[in-house]
């Protein structure tokens, strides 16, 4: 695929370190603003990256047949609409769209123009999270899930201090629930699919979501999964079914090594990742599925990340989050 790149801050610079790895992809533009240009011509001078540009309009006429859109949460619809609407395939960043109604849109244009639209969401495609779901009989009948993420954020010492940072700004369509449980809910959905009820508890300041305990009801089960930006705690993902649990101490988002312990005495531990760095997988994967025009397992992911969107927003509506795409 012929990529280009919208943005250039951290994940931006992450994503760049691995493009090694990607055998088919050539990087063929990049947009910046005009406020981080400096950033931006130093990676486009790092990467080798062709073209270079502040005008979205003129990024979008480049040669880029693929456009990666890794900017702020509120900026994700409107720039990959525009992308599609272009005639490009687009890579947008987690979390997909502030909300499911947007998600739904982008979700239409690209099946209607037979466009890929792809979430970037690291956890989806670990082979131990494949393993994961792989493994799952063997626990028996699932009775509790339970996923912790919770990562104290520097940026939140500056939002207790009044400064607003994209993080904690609802304007920019923040919080802890798109921002860091969104990996357990992509982790959780893509293992037992739409919960039949959904209710969010979370510790709001400023009108937005610091930490909050998502409850996610499957009828025969009950999930918790715990995204925490204000406080920090042991990493641990467990999965407890009648004949054995399953347990993580790593984020979701990096999946790593996990242990089964059955009933039975035994026990086994679990590592097929193949890559130190996240986002690896993800993307060989994207750069495999372009390649092959293979659009029936894009919209299969696709439909995947619309449920996960359904979710955060029954969740956020719940606890009373409002974003200006809700108005």
């Amino acid at each position: 695929m012929k990529l280009g790149i919208v943005g250039s801050g951290v994940i931006v610079q992450e994503f760049l370190t691995i493009t090694h790895h990607l055998k088919e992809t050539e990087l063929t533009a990049i947009c910046y603003t005009e406020r981080s240009r400096e950033t931006g011509r130093e990676l486009a001078d790092r990467y080798h990256i062709k073209q270079e540009f502040t005008d979205y309009e003129e990024f979008l006429n480049s040669g880029a047949d693929t456009v990666y859109v890794a900017l702020p949460n509120h900026l994700h619809f409107s720039f990959a609409k525009k992308a599609l609407e272009a005639g490009k395939h687009v890579i947008v960043e987690k979390p997909f769209t502030p909300t499911y109604k947007e998600a739904v849109l982008l979700s239409e244009l690209a099946r209607e123009k037979g466009l890929f639209l792809l979430e970037a969401i690291t956890t989806l495609h670990f082979p131990n999270y494949k393993k994961i779901k792989e493994m799952l009989p063997a626990l028996g009948d699932i009775k509790i899930v339970q996923c912790n993420y919770s990562q104290y954020s520097r940026r939140y010492d500056s939002f207790k201090k009044g400064q607003v940072l994209p993080a904690f700004d609802p304007c920019c369509c923040g919080g802890a629930l798109m921002d860091i449980n969104i990996y357990n809910i992509h982790y959780v959905v893509g293992l037992f699919g739409r919960p039949k009820r959904v209710e969010y508890f979370p510790n709001v300041e400023k009108g937005i979501d610091t930490s909050g305990i998502l409850e996610l009801d499957y009828g025969t089960f009950q999930c918790i999964c715990v995204g925490a930006k204000d406080c920090k705690a042991p990493i641990a993902n467990n999965i407890q079914g009648d004949k054995g649990c399953l347990y993580q101490d790593t984020p979701v988002n990096v999946c790593k090594s996990f242990q089964v312990f059955l009933n039975d005495g035994t026990s086994s531990f679990v590592n097929e990742n193949s890559y130190e760095h996240r986002m690896v997988d993800e993307f060989i994967e994207f750069e495999s599925m372009i390649s092959r025009k293979d659009l029936e397992t894009c919209y299969q992911l696709l439909d995947h990340t619309l449920t996960v969107c359904e979710v955060q927003n029954i969740a956020r509506n719940k606890a009373g989050i409002v974003f200006p795409a809700n108005a």
